[in-house]
């Protein structure tokens, strides 16, 4: 299951936890902005661009940082920052210091198009779109809707509406509205009830009624689905992912079984997509970018954690050995040490 019932129990009585800063990007002490754009200019300007100062500057600022030095960099040079890293570095690296510079929702609005750009019916690979709305908060969803609306000039909705179809288009834009019930508090007997209406809905009915399933897993609070899962696992004596697994297909099923994950524990789901990245032949270097830049102010400490306990070895030293150069020193930056 990856994360331990005990821990998920834990988890329950903690939820103030969440929302400590768990990020391992963070905001520069004595933050001069101009001193900043000076180095960038510097290390883009000058003959062969100095990657150091880049990789050093856009890994070390928060993301409110890096916002104000593309502003000044834009009012000194009357040039855009992220246009100018694309135009100096290539590949993977390019790739990396363009997101890092960007601001979080516009990376997730600019995920969420190519996405939905290549969403063309059946046998459409929807991962990127069910890792980002599986993950994200109800505030996350709201900006990358924005950002996306900014983009295309159309709403996040009304392009889904057009994209997604059936039960997974349902769960999927239940998501995108970014309406997921907030409160902290968690009534045990609602959520045995709900936990009983899973298992009438799926293990003890012949067939499955996917509505309920997307009803509860897609609005009710992550503390309260915490708490779910658990009543789930003493009813069923199963537990709920491998419900879906069994009962459950296709994109749906993704998409559900991901919300369990991220329900059970974030770092972890953003853990295992991390280290699937870099497993096997050849590195899914767009992953494992994206994974890395989205999380990295926000749970990266935890992350690394994970991995070490779901995998025996550290996220720093798999970084090291699977790959390598400028794009590699990135990537270790943005992990932190071993």
């Amino acid at each position: 299951m990856g994360v331990g019932w005990e821990k998920l129990r834990l988890l329950l009585h903690d939820q103030s936890k969440s929302l400590r800063e768990r990020g391992t990007i963070k905001a520069k002490a004595n933050f001069n902005v101009s001193e900043d754009v000076a180095a960038l200019r510097k290390a883009i300007e000058g003959i062969g661009t100095t990657e150091k100062t880049l990789i050093d500057i856009l890994t070390h600022r928060s993301s409110s940082q890096k916002q104000a030095i593309s502003k000044a960099y834009l009012e000194t040079t009357n040039r855009i920052l992220v246009n100018d890293l694309k135009g100096d570095t290539q590949g993977s690296l390019e790739d990396l210091l363009v997101a890092l510079a960007r601001p979080p929702a516009v990376n997730d609005a600019k995920c969420v198009l190519s996405q939905t750009s290549a969403i063309h019916g059946a046998g459409t690979d929807n991962n990127i779109l069910i890792e980002i709305l599986a993950s994200r908060t109800n505030k996350q969803i709201k900006e990358l809707s924005a950002a996306y609306a900014e983009e295309t000039k159309k709403t996040l909705i009304q392009k889904l509406k057009t994209e997604v179809s059936g039960d997974f288009g349902k769960a999927i834009l239940l998501l995108a509205e970014g309406a997921r019930d907030e409160s902290t508090n968690v009534n045990a007997d609602k959520a045995r009830e709900d936990a009983k209406a899973l298992y009438h809905a799926g293990e003890k009915k012949l067939g499955t009624d996917e509505s309920k399933f997307i009803e509860i897993l897609c609005k009710r609070s992550i503390p309260h689905l915490r708490q779910t899962i658990l009543e789930y696992k003493n009813i069923s004596g199963k537990t709920l992912q491998k419900s879906i697994e069994k009962e459950i297909s296709g994109d749906l099923e993704e998409l559900l079984v991901a919300i369990v994950k991220c329900v059970m524990s974030t770092p972890a789901y953003f853990a295992e997509k991390v280290y699937k990245s870099m497993k096997g032949a050849g590195t899914d270097e767009t992953t494992l970018t994206r994974v890395m830049v989205s999380r990295g102010e926000i749970d990266m400490l935890d992350i690394r954690a994970e991995f070490k306990k779901l995998y025996q070895n550290s996220l720093f030293k798999e970084i090291s050995s699977d790959v390598s150069g400028s794009y590699s020193d990135s990537l270790k930056m943005i992990c932190g040490e071993d």
